[in-house]
């Protein structure tokens, strides 16, 4: 696993499939990123599974020049032992690489958010597997160079007689490769072991880095975020863990709200509250998992449509409509038109 949702959703996956003795055999493997808060969210989520009985395993798969050979040197017996296969990410190249390595007749894919949505498309068109956000221009070197392994990761994912492989995600998924299962992750784990939250008042907003992914404009994003806050009166800014410190600390000043950094996935820290009646954001992950998260609360969950207009000259353009799509199919939400001309939501008085 390479991100807290991925880990967090093993999790969801084992309890969806009976697997909460620590003794059914499953390791989880962190290959840790360099991005200090994504290392800081893996590390608690590490210590909540083994709190729940799991053997995690860390690799500084990223430390240093030799920490790819180590980290492939050392995982590779267990690898080739393996009968399944959980993976976070289908796209990154490191686990591509371990997919060669790999006997397992059994792989399960379990949810990375919207770029679930984008591999299940590839995998039933036969495409290349490539992030929605890069998708449109010419593949560099590095690209070229991986290929040929990224189209072997590709066919190891594809089913085939005496293999397996499963999809287990939250998102909607439309277009389903012959012969994959497709398994509903509906956070029964999240929910069984957390909340329910102490509502507050008023709103809170959850960031996105579609500005550090060059998808949105920094100052139309900006602009974007101080028309919500006013509209909806959200005082807390749940930040990705990916978004700059610059970018934060000129959001903090031009629109007074309060930067949360969790340290666990969104969906967890909704789950145990303290939360906003009302959550907004932009098309993300989230508008698909936090209602699934907060069945059974009062929290509404509200998500803003990106204008053609924020997107930089370098957005993908399959950018807008997969954005679109992310929105458009979300379940339980509140849609907003793009900002300023927001609609108000009903007000419903804290307890």
């Amino acid at each position: 696993m390479e991100s807290p949702v991925q880990l967090l959703n093993v999790l969801e996956w084992a309890h969806a499939n009976a697997l909460q003795d620590p003794g059914a055999g499953l390791t989880l493997v962190v290959l840790s990123p360099n991005d200090p808060m994504t290392r800081g969210q893996l590390r608690r989520m590490s210590e909540l599974a083994r709190g729940e009985g799991y053997e995690v395993r860390w690799e500084e798969a990223r430390g240093g020049p030799a920490a790819p050979f180590q980290t492939i040197g050392g995982l590779a017996p267990l690898l080739r032992r393996a009968k399944r296969i959980v993976m976070g990410d289908p796209f990154s190249r490191y686990v591509q690489l371990l997919l060669t390595i790999t006997r397992a007749r059994d792989l399960v894919v379990v949810d990375d958010g919207t770029a679930t949505m984008e591999f299940v498309s590839q995998l039933a068109r036969g495409e290349r597997l490539v992030r929605w956000h890069r998708r449109g221009g010419r593949p560099g070197a590095r690209d070229l160079v991986f290929a040929p392994v990224s189209a072997s990761a590709r066919r190891r994912l594809t089913p085939r007689s005496g293999r397996r492989v499963e999809v287990f995600s939250s998102m909607p998924i439309t277009e389903t490769p012959e012969g994959v299962h497709i398994t509903v992750n509906d956070f029964s784990w999240t929910r069984a072991r957390f909340g329910p939250p102490r509502l507050t008042k008023g709103a809170d907003l959850v960031g996105t880095s579609l500005v550090e992914t060059g998808v949105v404009d920094g100052d139309r994003y900006l602009e974007a975020v101080k028309g919500l806050t006013k509209t909806y009166g959200a005082t807390r800014y749940f930040a990705h863990r990916r978004e700059s410190t610059d970018k934060l600390r000129r959001l903090a000043g031009e629109t007074g709200l309060e930067i949360v950094r969790p340290e666990l996935p969104l969906e967890l820290i909704a789950r145990r509250g303290p939360i906003g009646r009302t959550i907004l954001s932009f098309p993300s992950t989230v508008v698909h998992t936090l209602p699934l998260a907060l069945v059974g609360t009062e929290v509404r969950v509200a998500v803003c449509d990106i204008d053609p207009a924020w997107l930089t000259e370098t957005a993908s353009p399959r950018a807008q409509g997969f954005l679109s799509g992310v929105t458009g199919t979300a379940r339980d939400v509140h849609r907003l038109s793009a900002v300023p001309a927001l609609p108000a939501l009903p007000v419903v008085p804290a307890t």
